[in-house]
């Protein structure tokens, strides 16, 4: 048995701050978009871009750090993620026009897709003697996702107002050499084993998820036929990874571990949970400044509000009732609330205001992703055996991503369809986002009738946190 870190907590701070920038880095763009829009010549439809770029390459290729991470050894893995991080956001922090920031967005995507496999593996080997530690860290490390997405938009705004657009991908730098610093001091050396990596299943999925992404978004703009041979080849490419995965020897995404209780069932939750959120916060902050026309700061100020609220409930509440009554009752109730949240957000008028219009419905839809979120994480991971832990990590992180990036491709379709790309007309632009929240809204409760009818074992509570024989995240 390995000796206990005596610096494993300090060690947490550093994977948790990991895992918040990791996913800060999808929103922190948020409140700039119009900005970058106007400096780097993106269309309302293409603008979405610069949000799907980093999703498509860091969820498509989550699993592929994961092996990584096993091969090489998790802080290898995960010191070479900031070293790529960083690269990506100095490139998207000099984009000069919209294809060189998508590029950089992409590459910042790589970045992330190994640094949170890694902070997974890495947390797993500090805590795991100890599952009542575990489950302690877990709740930390978790807790930073959905925070760091939602403060993202708040420091974006802050960064964007007073600095410039170029600002929220700069600010990464001197945190990420700050993290590597820190790395040999804290972080465990890791070894790696021997193996292959499955390159061709990594290529496989990750482009039939960008291609998906892009037939849906395009859809509005082009031929049916056209859109049926690309959602085809989207398909087929979905369809090659599956088989590829059954046929070499040591793949990304092993089948057999669908057979694990409860994996199905969570991740479908997981992914219809991102679908609801991202678009949400993705269409309030365009409604706030393209609308009501707040500047970059207020926006990020009008949307601090729900980081509080995710915050205390998540920390402070969730992991209590979570203990106390398992996890899928609250991944139920968390959906349903989210989909009442957003369904007030379906609301907001041309002329509105934001303690009318959308403070309440955005609080609302923060409880709701508070208590949903990491139940559904744990729900997932409950059910695996401890090897296949940073497997079932990669699996939901990856799900999550994509269903951010299906979902938000989709709501974008369904907003541009209502005039939501004629800046200035607030009357169709408000249309536009009204239907968008509408869609998000359906999406959420449709999460919550699909977990209570497929999710057969309502999560193990979860009072001793993750045990050693079925790990929980």
């Amino acid at each position: 048995m390995n000796a206990v870190n005596p610096r494993r907590w300090q060690a947490l701070v550093v994977l948790a701050a990991a895992q918040f920038m990791v996913i800060m880095d999808t929103s922190i763009i948020g409140v700039a978009l119009p900005d970058m829009q106007r400096d780097l010549g993106f269309s309302q439809g293409s603008l979405q871009w610069v949000f799907n770029a980093y999703v498509i390459a860091f969820g498509g290729l989550l699993l592929l750090g994961g092996r990584l991470s096993d091969l090489f050894g998790a802080r290898k893995i995960f010191t070479t993620g900031w070293v790529i991080l960083i690269a990506g956001s100095v490139v998207a922090a000099a984009a000069g026009n919209a294809w060189v920031e998508i590029l950089g967005r992409a590459v910042q995507g790589v970045g992330g897709a190994l640094i949170a496999p890694a902070a997974m593996t890495l947390l797993m080997m500090l805590f795991g003697h100890n599952p009542r530690e575990l489950g302690k860290a877990m709740a930390l490390y978790g807790a930073a996702a959905p925070a760091g997405g939602t403060a993202g938009v708040f420091l974006g705004g802050v960064i964007t107002e007073y600095l410039s657009w170029p600002w929220v991908f700069i600010v990464y730098v001197p945190i990420g050499l700050a993290t590597l610093a820190a790395v040999p001091a804290l972080l465990p050396a890791t070894q790696g084993k021997r193996g292959s990596v499955d390159v061709l299943g990594a290529i496989a999925v990750t482009a039939g998820i960008a291609l998906a992404v892009y037939t849906i978004v395009s859809a509005p703009e082009q031929s049916l036929t056209v859109t049926l041979i690309e959602g085809v080849g989207a398909a087929v490419l979905l369809g090659l990874f599956l088989v590829i995965q059954r046929s070499v020897r040591e793949p990304l995404m092993p089948l057999k571990i669908w057979k694990a209780p409860g994996l199905a069932a969570a991740n479908l939750a997981m992914a219809l949970l991102g679908a609801a959120w991202i678009p949400m916060w993705y269409f309030l902050n365009l409604y706030l400044q393209q609308v009501l026309g707040y500047g970059a700061f207020a926006s990020g100020a009008a949307l601090l509000p729900m980081t509080v609220a995710i915050m205390i409930f998540m920390i402070g509440i969730t992991a209590r009732l979570l203990g106390k009554f398992g996890a899928k009752p609250l991944i139920v109730l968390g959906l349903l609330v989210l989909a009442a949240g957003v369904a007030g957000l379906s609301l907001v008028r041309p002329d509105g205001a934001f303690a009318s219009d959308v403070l309440p419905a955005s609080l609302i839809a923060a409880v709701g992703m508070s208590l949903a979120y990491i139940p559904a994480m744990m729900s997932a991971m409950s059910g695996v055996r401890p090897e296949e832990s940073g497997l079932a990590s990669g699996i939901v992180n990856t799900t999550y991503n994509v269903g951010s990036a299906l979902g938000l491709a989709v709501m974008t379709a369904v907003a541009t369809s209502q005039s939501a790309a004629e800046l200035g007309n607030l009357l169709k632009l408000t249309d536009g986002f009204q239907a968008a929240f509408v869609g998000a809204g359906v999406l959420a409760a449709g999460g919550a009738v699909l977990t209570l009818v497929l999710m057969r074992r309502p999560g193990q509570a979860v009072q001793e946190g993750p045990v050693t024989e079925k790990t929980g995240a």
